[in-house]
């Protein structure tokens, strides 16, 4: 995985995935979404390589819980580092829920993200301004 492959960011809420993307893609990275565990789960399993996935634990279909555990089951694709937070609040606050047992990173807030996506995905390159 190299700082060009995507950083995959699910979340039910349109409006904090488009800003994750945003805040994600200033900072020089490629960002694909998906609305949930599931659609996130297709788009791997359709051959989707990210090199994080950024993802909200509660979610409608299929929440950040459930597509771990399946994400798991698939030896290729559970080495895909998953970092979550809990999106009953906004981005910024404490995650309700714990993200113990999963085998993610939980950071507190976006800039935690931000550090963490750095971590697994390198340094992206500088985003072109005009």
């Amino acid at each position: 995985m190299t700082a060009t492959d995507p950083i995959l960011v699910v979340d039910d809420d349109g409006e904090r995935r488009d800003r994750l993307r945003i805040l994600l893609h200033l900072e020089g990275f490629a960002v694909a979404t998906a609305v949930n565990g599931r659609d996130a789960l297709d788009q791997l399993e359709a051959g989707l390589r990210p090199c994080a996935i950024v993802m909200d634990l509660m979610m409608p279909v299929m929440n950040g819980y459930e597509f771990r555990q399946q994400q798991l089951r698939h030896p290729e694709l559970a080495r895909i580092p998953v970092i979550t937070y809990s999106g009953i609040a906004e981005i910024g606050t404490r995650p309700r829920q714990p993200a113990g047992g999963l085998g993610t990173r939980a950071p507190t807030d976006i800039d935690g993200i931000i550090t963490l996506v750095r971590q697994h995905c390198g340094r992206a390159s500088a985003p072109t301004r005009h």
